[in-house]
Parts: structure tokens; C-alpha cells; sequence
């Protein structure tokens, strides 16, 4: 397994410019929607309070990914990419255990924790449900799965238990996180999910399996919450806690005479299980910043395109991120990527094909910059992305469109700029 931060000193000059030229245009946007768009967790509609309430959102993003990427004996490989983006604070945290060691050395378990009103309980959270789950007694050599779903049940009720006495003992009650996990046995694929981040199945090149996402408009959803006593507005619990089941938030889980899943945010997981199969291609795990921006069928689409003509399950995982990131995510962007055996593999038509399209957009690019420039116009950057984006350009990675070249366009943008007048300086510094 090998880890690496990407400091912003390595920051590639073109993605610095391209955040500078969009920053006051970003800035804008975001002091315009600072009332309405509150934070999960955070009540909605705080915008005349941007004093007391500050708001969730930077004035530029935070570029730096992690990345890991790592291995199972029996042929599984998975890679993460997560990034804090636009957001204030990074709040999200994963697992990734590829091996559980004893007689379950062939089984697999992977989490995305997406906190939110602080980082704390999805950071206690990755550190402590594995061993409840581990714990319970449920997961075995027989790989049962009804006392597996149990035993990923109880291992999440107990963490949530802990949590908060946890909680208690330190003096905060206020905070939460949703939890998707994937527990991999040599025989199935658990899914345990609290909240709304996702998990997505590929198998044939189609969507197989996905996780509903856990809002408080969903009607059994919105159902628990009123007979807990609490009601749903602006689709928001109590109008502020955007989803309807996470660990934490026991603000929400003080009714009285009710069971801890009977409670306005419950801790309870829905579990699902999918019996593996050869044609089993990915697993996906991510946050909702990746899923607020792209459909399942749209990334699945995209990171089988990715799988062959990278061979960097962790450069993938960064692709995916950058587009959700072009695709105007203001969130956190955590992405797990696990790639079965019958995963797509490096082809050489389509890294042909990718050439061709980097080529094509190059040329593109020079034409619209030498069109601006006779026309007497200064060919800034969001102008020729402006104009490259309602233009026909067959061969865009299926899923990804033309955001998904970005970094591509940007390049050929500064290649052209430094054609041109090759006396601007293009360095780090004040840029």
C-alpha cells in the first residue's frame, strides 16, 4: 500500500491560473447563495447571520488530493482519491482494509464516512466500526449472509452507542456522519449504507447494484421522523440536517420511549447483498460530493472508459474527481475504487482513440485562440472554454463530456498563450 499527498507547490500552473480567473466570478455566486445554501447539518436560510454563521464555503478550493492504493491476495485492487474542494473544512474519512486477517483473509471491507457540523464523529466513526462489526461474531468462515447483514447491523448500532458516550463525556453533542461500506467475501458483496453517500456496482459494463440514499422526503423516511416527533422542511430534518440516518447527530435522537432506530435520524444501516460474479467489472464507494454532480450510469460509464488507458487505479480516481470538481461539486470529494478481476484492461485502440481526441482538442483550441485574436479580442481562458464547450467534439469519454478534458483544454490554452506572447511568465509565483 502506498500513500501521497499532493502539496500545492506540485499544483500544475494551468489548474492555479484557471483559479484565479474563476475566482471572483465563484466568489460571487457564492455570497449571492450564502442564505440558501446551508451545509448538511447546518440550518438552511443563515445567510443574514454571516457573522455568527460563517459561511461553509472557501473563496477558492483546495486542490491537494490523498490518494492510496493497494491489494487483496485473491486479485482485488482499489485505489482512493478524496479532496476538500470548496469546502471550509475537510470532514471526510474512509477505510480501506483489503485483507481482515484470520480465516477471513479473503474478505474485504471498505467505508467512505462523510461528516458534517464537524469532522469529529466520521473521524471516531473510521476508527471504530470495523472492530464493532468484528466484534458482534457475525462474520465467519460459513459467510451466512443473514448473520453477516446482523452483524453489520449491530456493529453499526453499537458504534453508534459508543459514539455517544463518547459524546457525553467530552461535552458535544452537536455533528454527525453518514457511512458507506462494502464488506467483500469470496462469495458476495455486502453493501451497508447510512446516509447518503453511495455505493455503485458495475458488472457487464452496467450498473448492477446501487444504494438508495437516505433523504428526509423519502416517505418511510419522512415517516420515522414525524412519529419521532420531528418534521420535514425544506427537505431538511427540523429544517437543517439534510439526511434522515447517519451515527451521531443525537440531537435529533432524544424521543422519549423510542428505540434508537425509531428516532428522527436513525443509526441503522440498510444492508443489501449481491452474490459476486465473474463478470463483477467495479465497486464504487463515494461521498455525495461525487454524486450531487454525476449519475451512476454517467460514472460508471466514465471510469470504464478511465480503466483503459490508465493503468493508475489512483489517477483514475483523481480524474473523477476533477470532473465532479469542473461539474460544479461545492463539497468534499472522497472516492473508493475497487476493481475485480474482469475489470476493463489497458487497450491499445483506445489510447489510440485518447491521442486522437487530445490532438483534436488541441487544434480546436489553437483555432478558437487565432479566431479571438483576430478579432482583436484578449482570448482569456473562460472564453475559449466557453466557446469549446458549444462545439461538436466526437470521442469525449462517455460519462465525463467535455469537462471531463479540462485539464487537457486548459494546457493547450497556455501552450497557445505562450506561443503568443512567450514573454508572460507562467510561473508559481503570483499566480
Amino acid at each position: 500500500m502506498r500513500t501521497s499527498r499532493k502539496g500545492s507547490v506540485e499544483m500544475p500552473a494551468f489548474v492555479r491560473q484557471l483559479v484565479k480567473e474563476t475566482e471572483k466570478r465563484v466568489s460571487s455566486f457564492f455570497r449571492a447563495g450564502r442564505g440558501g445554501g446551508a451545509a448538511e447539518g447546518e440550518p438552511a436560510g443563515q445567510g443574514e447571520k454571516e457573522e455568527v454563521n460563517p459561511s461553509p464555503y472557501l473563496e477558492r478550493p483546495v486542490l491537494d488530493k490523498l490518494t492510496e492504493e493497494g491489494c487483496a491476495r485473491w486479485g482485488l485492487t482499489y485505489a482512493l482519491g478524496s479532496m476538500q474542494g470548496w469546502r471550509a473544512n475537510m470532514e471526510d474519512f474512509h477505510n480501506c482494509v483489503p485483507q481482515l486477517g484470520g480465516q477471513l483473509a479473503d474478505w474485504s471491507f471498505f467505508a467512505v464516512f462523510d461528516g458534517h457540523a464537524g469532522s469529529t464523529a466520521a473521524q471516531y466513526c473510521s476508527q471504530h466500526l470495523l472492530g464493532h462489526i468484528l466484534a458482534t461474531g457475525g462474520l465467519g468462515a460459513e459467510d451466512d449472509p443473514e448473520t453477516v447483514k446482523g452483524a453489520l447491523v449491530a456493529g453499526f448500532l453499537q458504534t453508534d452507542r459508543h459514539l455517544h458516550s463518547a459524546a457525553r463525556r467530552e461535552g458535544w453533542e452537536r455533528g454527525g456522519t453518514t457511512v458507506v461500506a462494502s464488506l467483500i467475501t469470496p462469495y458476495y458483496v455486502y453493501f451497508a449504507n447510512c446516509g447518503d453517500s453511495r455505493a455503485v456496482l458495475c458488472r457487464s459494463g452496467q450498473v448492477c447494484f446501487a444504494t438508495e440514499d437516505h433523504k428526509p422526503y423519502s416517505p418511510l423516511e419522512k415517516e420515522r421522523i414525524e412519529s419521532a416527533g420531528g418534521s420535514v422542511s425544506l427537505q431538511r430534518v427540523n429544517g437543517s440536517l439534510a439526511v434522515s440516518r447517519a451515527l451521531g447527530d443525537f440531537s435529533y435522537k432524544g424521543a422519549e420511549n423510542r428505540s434508537p432506530i425509531e428516532q428522527m435520524v436513525s443509526p441503522e444501516p440498510e444492508v443489501c447483498v449481491v452474490e459476486r460474479s465473474p463478470a463483477d467489472e467495479f465497486l464504487v464507494l463515494a461521498c455525495d460530493g461525487v454524486w450531487d454532480t454525476i449519475s451512476n450510469e454517467e460514472l460508471c460509464a466514465f471510469i470504464r472508459s478511465r480503466l483503459r488507458v490508465c493503468t493508475d487505479l489512483r489517477d483514475v480516481c483523481a480524474q473523477v474527481i476533477d470532473l465532479c470538481l469542473y461539474k460544479g461539486s461545492l463539497d468534499n470529494i472522497s472516492i473508493i475504487l475497487l476493481c475485480f478481476p474482469g475489470a476493463p484492461q489497458l487497450s491499445a485502440e483506445a489510447l489510440h482513440q485518447e491521442a486522437e481526441l487530445e490532438d483534436l482538442l488541441e487544434s480546436k483550441v489553437a483555432e478558437i485562440y487565432d479566431e479571438l485574436c483576430g478579432r482583436g479580442e484578449e482570448p482569456d481562458l473562460l472564453s475559449v472554454l466557453t466557446i469549446l464547450a458549444s462545439t461538436v467534439i466526437p470521442g469525449l469519454p462517455p460519462g465525463g463530456g467535455i469537462q471531463s478534458k479540462r485539464n487537457c483544454i486548459i494546457s493547450a490554452y497556455y501552450q497557445q498563450r505562450d506561443t503568443h506572447h512567450p514573454s508572460v511568465h507562467n510561473g508559481p509565483a503570483g499566480s
